[in-house]
């Protein structure tokens, strides 16, 4: 597979490739697997500096389990995460450690991510609680909270004392404490209420100007990860489907999934509305323990054909910076 959707001639920040992450979800009374749970089957992708990729899919694609393993909070099975020319995918946990301050996480839920019992200031330092004196924790807990917008006060705090908004910042000041290179963004706003998600992304777009971050942001709303994302990789089922900038991506999608998709946002002027043809697949999404053969969107396709059955489609090049992994010549047809 060639992802050769670069925007700059130097080395990416971050290249996945062939990674698979599997999960056995039931085992016999000898220990032996019996159901194998394929979240991630064979991803690959790259991410250059300063930019940001959006990764999105329907709950299950495998999206959040890509964000985990990249970051080594789970262990891969097979495939190669190569950060800043090195392969994370086979060190050991003391090997990881001076990778771990690099690479960042900000997750999905602000309620279960921050441990009730420290406070704020316990939180955001705890990555740097064993090089910094007490009065220096402090301090850093305490800029870390101003860049993120709230104030100093909070810094003696619980997390039971904000809301879910706030604590959202509070993770995020956390994983700034770090001083990273990349932030992997696991859902990062679909627990928060739609009035406080878009302060939460402008906020991290102003960071990312501001510190030069490069990001992974993962989430389901598509607008949002239009307006926030440089390029765009569409999930399915454990692979990715398709990949491009955003603005070409969402001006011509060519797999049938990402039209789908694209077919299902909301759109604000009710006449374009109307006029907007809605692509409706049918069944539901298979499970990862029971992938289809050949494609593995075929079971849904509206385009489906003999050759998708028999044959996993090439993950190939479809037009400059494209890539799509469907047996149709370019794509489905509008």
């Amino acid at each position: 597979m060639n992802d050769s959707t670069a925007t700059t001639a130097a080395a990416p920040l971050l290249e996945v490739r062939d990674l698979v992450k599997h999960f056995v979800v039931k085992r016999s009374f000898v220990g032996r697997p019996l159901t194998t749970l394929r979240a991630v089957d064979g991803v690959s992708f790259t991410v250059n500096r300063g930019e940001t990729l959006g990764i999105v899919g329907e709950s299950g694609c495998g999206k959040t389990t890509v964000g985990r393993t990249v970051i080594r909070l789970y262990e891969p099975n097979s495939g190669s995460i190569v950060y800043d020319g090195t392969d994370l995918a086979p060190l050991t946990f003391e090997q990881m450690r001076p990778f771990r301050r690099r690479l960042q996480m900000i997750f999905q839920d602000p309620y279960a991510s921050l441990n009730p019992r420290m406070t704020v200031t316990d939180i955001i330092t705890e990555g740097v609680r064993d090089e910094l004196r007490p009065a220096d924790r402090k301090d850093l807990a305490k800029r870390m909270l101003e860049t993120v917008g709230l104030n100093d006060d909070h810094a003696n705090r619980y997390p039971h004392e904000f809301s879910g908004g706030q604590r959202q910042r509070i993770g995020i000041a956390r994983a700034l404490a770090m001083e990273p290179d990349m932030i992997i963004c696991d859902e990062p706003i679909s627990a928060l209420d739609v009035s406080i998600q878009a302060q939460v992304v402008n906020m991290l777009e102003e960071l990312q100007q501001k510190l030069g971050l490069t990001l992974v942001f993962i989430a389901h709303d598509l607008s949002m990860v239009k307006h926030i994302s440089s390029r765009i990789a569409v999930m399915y089922l454990g692979r990715i489907v398709e990949t491009g900038s955003s603005y070409e991506l969402f001006a011509r999608p060519y797999h049938p999934y990402t039209k789908a998709l694209l077919s299902a946002m909301p759109i604000p002027d009710p006449d374009v509305a109307r006029a907007n043809r809605r692509i409706i697949l049918k069944g539901d999404v298979p499970s990862p323990t029971r992938v289809p053969s050949g494609c593995r969107f075929r079971t849904r396709c509206p385009y489906a054909m003999k050759v998708c059955s028999e044959q996993e489609p090439e993950f190939r090049e479809v037009a400059p910076g494209r890539f799509s992994a469907c047996h149709l010549e370019d794509g489905a047809p509008v």
